[in-house]
């Protein structure tokens, strides 16, 4: 089983890409994730005649997934303009068969809350274009703590462990919506 992590931060140090490189490193047995790379995905236009490059990477590897981990960080009480505009160009593959009926997790690290908010309306949007995020268990992390080093990493043990718990219980998930 393959799962995509999309960070919707695109720096480098980045607290909730560090979430999706602690995801990638506690993954049950039998799954490996590939993380995308944002930077280069313009935004969504439809005046564009032909895809860029990094659409088509980025088409491809979600093609591939059986399922998301989504990084979703806090911007403003609601999510980050990257991961957004990345779902924006996915939605409009046809048929929506990049997205639709796939299941995600959602996890994200943000000020007091954790990017509880952004998370809330991120699965909004997941209803729109057909994403079935995972209910149980609800990763959140504190930015602004030491539950993360200088670069990034996570390095809090109690979120380490919900975050390996939530990686077994997305392949059971992903197993269920998809079970071929």
């Amino acid at each position: 089983m393959k799962f995509l992590g999309i960070s919707g931060s695109l720096r480098k140090a980045s607290n909730n890409t560090g979430l999706l490189r602690a995801a990638q490193q506690n993954l049950p047995a039998g799954v490996t994730m590939e993380i995308a790379d944002l930077s280069e995905v313009p935004f969504f236009n439809s005046d564009l005649t032909e895809r860029p490059a990094s659409v088509e990477r980025l088409f491809k590897q979600m093609a591939e997934a059986d399922a998301f981990v989504l990084a979703c960080p806090e911007y403003n009480y609601s999510l980050a303009p990257a991961l957004k505009n990345a779902i924006d160009w996915a939605s409009r593959f046809p048929d929506n068969t990049l997205l639709a009926g796939k299941a995600c997790a959602i996890v994200s690290s943000g000020g007091g809350m954790g990017g509880a908010r952004s998370q809330y309306h991120f699965r909004q949007v997941c209803v729109y274009v057909d994403l079935h995020p995972l209910n149980k268990p609800e990763v959140f992390a504190k930015s602004f703590s030491d539950s993360f080093d200088t670069y990034g990493n996570l390095v809090d043990q109690k979120v380490i462990a919900l975050l390996a718990e939530q990686m077994a219980t997305l392949k059971k998930w992903a197993q269920k919506l998809s079970p071929n």
